[in-house]
């Protein structure tokens, strides 16, 4: 089960890799991609907001990588639980305030880590 869990953190850590990007790097390319009920003329302005956006996201990546790294397995263990619980409730605020799709893509896939990481 600690195979599982580590692939499941990394997955997790990938997926706010990957919006750490977009909201970065590739607001008004992939970002208008991903979220097409914010009209076109607003990515431009909103290209500041979303960076700060992603810079977060590449903290909760950094902090799930850095899980994986550590060699003691209950400090392992309790940054892997910290840092999913933070993409957790970031991806339940994120489908109250902006859209249910925000739990299925960033909240769940955590859950499932989470899981996995407790039962380990």
């Amino acid at each position: 089960m600690e195979i599982i869990s580590k692939i499941l953190i990394g997955i997790v850590a990938l997926e706010h890799l990957y919006i750490l990007y977009m909201e970065m790097f590739a607001w008004e390319t992939l970002g208008k991609k991903t979220f097409k009920t914010i009209p076109s003329e607003l990515f431009k302005p909103t290209k500041g907001l979303a960076a700060n956006q992603g810079l977060y996201n590449g903290f909760l990546s950094a902090g799930l990588i850095w899980s994986l790294l550590i060699c003691d397995q209950i400090w392992a263990k309790n940054v892997a639980v910290f840092f999913l619980v933070c993409v957790i409730v970031a991806g339940i605020y994120g489908a109250m305030t902006a859209s249910k799709k925000i739990f299925f893509v960033q909240a769940l896939p955590a859950v499932i880590a989470l899981i996995a990481v407790l039962v380990r």
